[in-house]
């Protein structure tokens, strides 16, 4: 009898590094077309995980030359103030991606602001221009994190025609998104929630999982089908009085699931360097569609 060896580990530090190197090299194509690629971050109040967040975002810019700024406000800031900030950097030359970093102080309509940012420098891909565009098929910002997932499944050369995915939630964030890039690769998706009756069953057929739910071992190794594909996008701390506690890790059982599946995530180390990574194409590509808008406008006689 043989034992079945563990799955084969989607390093996405590695992953984000090769992609990063490329935003890079095209950045640099770019300022020598005259044009620095620039993100702004805003942040209202003192949140202490995005903090971190936002400091990891300003850094992944710099690093590959990027212009970026952070602007910080108290979390007394105006529902009014901010949307007024959000306009001024809708008609900054020099900005190119605008995100605001959630969660805003509770009075703040968290929708209302997105929808004030341009959909040419919505680069979160939250605006509701952007779902359309992914809802109908159409070019668009894609939200950072599933489209890390699609990158993901991409670097191990994963075919996703006529495969069984199963996304667990559905954030407006993280799981439809996930669903709508899925199907466009021709998977059968199937959709599930706090609702579900039976997570297992619809697990237990899935030839992809993506646990995107935010709970710990939400996904355990009796859901998963032997040689399955796992993408953890949870992140969570392990609570006091378990073994590792305070450590991070996501929604899946790893330990136990990593024996069953084919491939998998892990956390930290997976999804999440893919995030900030897909923030900086999308702020590159947005970039180089002013580029290519500027040049044309150049070309046209006076």
């Amino acid at each position: 009898m043989t034992t079945r060896t563990s799955a084969q580990i989607i390093d996405g530090n590695a992953l984000s590094a090769q992609l990063r190197d490329d935003v890079t090299r095209r950045t640099a194509a770019l300022k020598a077309r005259g044009l620095t690629p620039g993100l702004a971050v805003v942040l209202v109040g003192e949140n202490p995980a995005s903090q971190v967040y936002v400091r990891n975002k300003v850094k992944a810019c710099t690093d590959a030359g990027l212009h970026s700024v952070l602007e910080r406000f108290d979390a007394s800031m105006t529902e009014i103030e901010l949307l007024a900030r959000v306009d001024a950097l809708n008609n900054d030359p020099s900005i190119h991606g605008i995100l605001v970093q959630l969660p805003l102080p509770a009075h703040i309509d968290a929708h209302k602001v997105i929808e004030a940012i341009s959909p040419a420098k919505d680069v979160d891909g939250f605006h509701v221009s952007s779902a359309g565009a992914l809802m109908v098929g159409q070019p668009g910002f894609w939200p950072c994190t599933p489209y890390g997932c699609m990158k993901m499944l991409e670097s191990i050369g994963y075919d996703l025609r006529g495969k069984h995915a199963v996304v667990i939630g559905r954030s407006n964030i993280v799981g439809k998104p996930m669903a709508l890039m899925l199907l466009q690769k021709n998977a059968t998706v199937t959709v599930c929630h706090s609702a579900t009756p039976d997570l297992k069953a619809m697990t237990l057929q899935a030839d992809l999982i993506v646990a995107a739910v935010g709970k710990r071992n939400v996904l355990t190794a009796d859901m998963v089908k032997p040689g399955a594909v796992v993408i953890d996008v949870g992140m969570n701390r392990i609570p006091d009085g378990v073994e590792g506690a305070g450590k991070l890790c996501g929604d899946v059982d790893f330990a136990g699931v990593s024996q069953v599946a084919g491939y998998i995530t892990p956390v930290p180390g997976g999804v999440g360097p893919m995030t900030i990574t897909m923030l900086l194409v999308n702020t590159l590509e947005a970039a180089e569609q002013e580029a290519a808008r500027l040049e044309t406008l150049a070309a046209v006689p006076k």
